[in-house]
């Protein structure tokens, strides 16, 4: 059953704190039919330095079921620092480890890596209210079928102990993400198992990609 589209976009660079920063955005929103059941439309904006070295700004504007947020992340880099506010209203800054990246940066720092089987990713992640740190495993190189199209993928794990929502209710609950074997790391296949069921995310089609190179 089709359930929604999400739509991956790196945008021009933009300026923010008086630096230059990737623009990646990321869009879903649920089909007609699961409108009727549980509306989605969810809208995030990510901004990292040029160096792909940590994040400068984080925004969520979510709406799922009857739940809505406007979340902003405002990274003090001075400070060290980073501020959630939902709706305008404010929580206490927490501090940060060196070099945090937000939870959509994180995946564009691990594609510009060279990937390899039993290689181990980990770097700092905050949401806002929180600062971990984020690992993901490369499980093995495989080929895959996606749409009729073979493609030769790198198969990611990464580590969900401290996702909320229906994740920490599922014990095991895990999400595993295919992206391409070569310079592009495209994304083609996301498959999760929690409580309330499972997905499968399958890619539709790509354009405009150019390499993502760590500085």
């Amino acid at each position: 059953m089709t359930v929604g589209e999400a739509v991956m976009e790196v945008f021009p660079m933009k300026t923010l704190h008086g630096m230059p920063a990737y623009h990646f955005s990321v869009t879903a929103r649920s089909t007609p039919f699961v409108d009727f059941f549980y509306k989605v439309r969810d809208k995030i904006d990510a901004f990292a330095d040029t160096g792909m070295t940590k994040s400068v700004h984080y925004q969520q504007n979510q709406q799922e079921g009857t739940t809505r947020r406007e979340i902003v992340v405002k990274f003090d880099l001075k400070k060290n620092e980073a501020e959630y506010s939902d709706f305008g209203t404010r929580r206490k800054p927490i501090p940060l480890l060196p070099d945090t990246f937000d939870p959509l940066s994180v995946f564009y720092f691990a594609r510009a890596q060279q990937l390899e089987p039993g290689m181990v990713m980990e770097k700092p992640v905050t949401d806002g209210k929180r600062c971990v740190i984020g690992r993901a495993t490369v499980i093995k190189r495989e080929k895959i079928r996606v749409k009729g199209k073979s493609y030769d993928t790198f198969l990611l794990e990464p580590r969900c102990e401290e996702i909320r929502g229906v994740f920490e209710k599922s014990p095991g609950a895990k999400v595993e993400v295919w992206v391409t074997a070569d310079s592009y790391k495209i994304p083609v296949r996301v498959r999760s198992k929690v409580i309330v069921g499972s997905f499968i995310g399958e890619l539709v089609s790509a354009s405009g990609t150019k390499s993502i190179v760590t500085q």
